[in-house]
């Protein structure tokens, strides 16, 4: 009797342990990183002892494959899976835009001309998803012959790499190096998904290529590249832009997905996470993005891509979405919104824009799901060539089946605060609350950013929703635009002082510093200490100063004090996109179609003189010719203050 109540105790026992939740064992991340070796990118066996655990035995499965008739007859029945389908329906019949040809790829290398290769290369990508996932949502064959003729055209380019992204001699197109870029890394991953979604729907020939080729040109790239540097011509695993982000997503997920390795997938694991240790310290801990919020969108969109498919495919062991500082991670999920001037409208600081289109949402969907974040306004969707990926899609599709999208459109900002201080990088916004608003922002910032310009102490006057005056943004990228001489990229081009003709010099230690700040609702006061963006010995102090005066129509002065152990000449400079008329020596009036702003130029210490030239730049992202309306003394001077005033007309 004894025997048979241990028995029953023992089996209740069991059953109780089954009946309860998996315990989760989450890396800590912090000690992880705590083991790496300096700035090395791939993990020391300290590392994998951590890591190895955690990692399951099979490869990751994004979705369902198209054998999972329940799955994808769910997606066809919802209105997204349907509008998805009829989409790919009306490209059926179109033929691949790839490979193009080796004199196009030469031209582009030399010229940096993206126009005359990105959109082929993405549109072809586009619809080959489509192709794939409309495959897998009817299952009728239809797509088939498509989808095996653009992975062929695909398979047969010499390389994947955007052009201007090889060396000057074209290595990876002439077969003499191997490497992994923002274009490659997309290919690459369609490759993967066509095999794990579409598996024996697709020829063994195929299927076969496909494995070969995402081997040698992406797992076998990324961990020899990671490995040891000198493999490779890229170093962007170890960078804080966009590119680490987006390039170490595609190299992991064409890594778990198709390797059959259990070891490659947890190197390609371990290798990530000390990677985006590195990128994550290219933004503060205040949340700021010195590329912008259109970069954000790209680089922080494909970091939550990456983190939804390791903390899904480790089964949350691998948590990204925390890291090793949960409320860094948090901050600059809700970078967006706070960075915004007025609604939609950004400071085109570095190499951003004024207006971010939406290219489907996904990082600000991601941030509103994961960190409970402000979706700032967008433009419409632009309808870009690189848009709305399949590895996106199907995340999204996830969450709509789990019925977790319910709360996303309600978390759209309706109202901006009075101003915003991201006081680790020295940007300040100061938002005008009049009818028509006048508001400004205003960055100290250092000369060694992501996508630096020169440009420490730079600032965007806006005018209701239009910039009247100050950063004109970035070139265009072709051949040059990278270049520290480009107009655009140099102090020269920006609203801050130059000094006997020396502009601000490039490097971490060339920065501004704001030494005060002060808000009001009548009155924001930003106060910078610019001397040290300028290498010149005979500069003792330089000043600036920014009001924003809210009473009234509002009033934005920007004061420059200098001090100099010799007279020389000094001036600062009026940036404009905008039409403007040059009233006289003291006075610049700024017009778009709609309104005016009059900028008032005055010194006590000399007399001014106003001259205006053409910005010698062909194409600027934002558009337009822009023009420097520079004000100068016309005697040299050892001090002096230099103050421009603008108020609206």
């Amino acid at each position: 009797m004894m025997r048979n109540t241990l028995l029953i105790w023992i089996i209740g026992l069991i059953c109780f342990r089954c009946s309860q939740p998996k315990k989760v064992e989450v890396l800590d991340i912090a000690e992880y990183l705590a083991l790496a070796e300096g700035r090395t990118i791939y993990p020391n066996e300290a590392q994998l002892e951590m890591l190895r655990p955690l990692m399951p035995s099979e490869t990751f499965q994004p979705a369902p494959p198209i054998s999972d008739r329940n799955y994808w007859n769910k997606i066809e029945q919802t209105d997204e899976g349907e509008q998805y389908l009829a989409e790919a329906v009306t490209w059926i019949n179109i033929a691949p835009e790839v490979p193009i040809s080796d004199s196009i790829y030469r031209v582009a290398n030399l010229q940096g001309n993206r126009g005359i290769y990105k959109p082929r290369y993405y549109r072809t990508m586009t619809r080959l998803e489509h192709f794939m996932l409309a495959e897998c949502i009817e299952s009728k064959g239809r797509f088939i012959s498509q989808i095996e003729g653009y992975l062929h055209a695909i398979m047969t380019m010499k390389s994947w790499l955007h052009p201007n992204h090889d060396t000057k001699d074209n290595d990876v197109m002439e077969g003499n190096s191997m490497a992994i870029d923002l274009g490659s890394r997309r290919f690459g991953s369609d490759l993967a998904l066509a095999e794990v979604l579409l598996r024996d729907k697709l020829s063994p020939e195929v299927r076969q290529d496909i494995k070969d080729i995402t081997r040698e040109r992406i797992i076998d790239n990324y961990l020899e590249s990671t490995e040891d540097k000198s493999k490779t011509h890229r170093f962007w695993f170890q960078s804080t832009s966009n590119w680490n982000s987006v390039c170490t997503s595609g190299s992991v997920f064409v890594t778990i997905s198709t390797s059959q390795d259990p070891e490659e997938r947890l190197m390609a694991v371990a290798t990530a996470l000390n990677s985006m240790r590195i990128y994550l310290n290219g933004f503060g801990d205040d949340g700021y993005c010195s590329e912008g919020a259109g970069y954000w969108n790209y680089g922080f969109g494909h970091y939550l891509y990456l983190a939804e498919i390791l903390f899904d495919y480790t089964d949350g062991s691998v948590n990204l979405f925390e890291f090793d500082n949960p409320d860094k991670i948090k901050n600059v999920a809700n970078f967006p919104a706070r960075y915004q001037i007025t609604k939609g409208v950004c400071a085109p600081f570095s190499d951003g824009v004024s207006k971010v289109s939406d290219d489907g949402g996904f990082a600000s969907k991601m941030a509103v799901r994961k960190f409970d974040a402000i979706r700032p306004p967008y433009v419409e969707k632009n309808g870009g060539i690189d848009t709305y990926s399949a590895a996106f899609q199907l995340i999204e599709w996830g969450y709509m089946l789990d019925g977790k999208n319910q709360d996303l459109v309600a978390k759209v900002t309706t109202e901006l605060p009075n101003y915003t201080f991201f006081d680790q990088f020295g940007m300040v916004i100061s938002r005008g609350k009049q009818e028509v608003p006048l508001s400004i922002a205003v960055k100290a910032g250092h000369n060694s950013e992501n996508h630096n310009h020169m440009d420490v102490g730079t600032y965007a006057v806006v005018l209701g929703h239009e910039i009247m005056t100050g950063d004109i943004g970035a070139p265009s990228y072709v051949a040059g635009a990278f270049s520290d001489d480009n107009p655009a990229r140099s102090s020269w081009g920006h609203p801050v002082p130059r000094i006997d003709t020396i502009l601000q010099s490039k490097g971490r230690e060339y920065i501004g510093r704001i030494t005060a700040a002060e808000f009001s609702d009548s009155l924001d006061r930003v106060v910078m200490d610019i001397k040290d963006a300028y290498e010149l010995p005979a500069l003792k102090e330089l000043v600036r100063t920014m009001e924003n005066d809210k009473l009234g129509q509002g009033a934005i002065t920007i004061k420059d004090e200098f001090s100099l152990s010799e007279p020389m000449a000094f001036g600062v400079a009026i940036m404009t996109l905008t039409d403007y008329e040059i009233v006289n020596a003291n006075t610049v009036i700024l017009k778009t179609e709609k309104q005016s702003l009059k900028a008032e130029v005055y010194s006590k210490d000399g007399e001014l003189k106003i001259t205006d030239e053409l910005v010698p730049v062909e194409k600027l992202r934002e558009g337009g010719s822009a023009y420097r309306i520079g004000v100068d003394f016309i005697e040299k001077v050892d001090q002096g203050t230099l103050t421009i005033k603008y108020t609206p007309i």
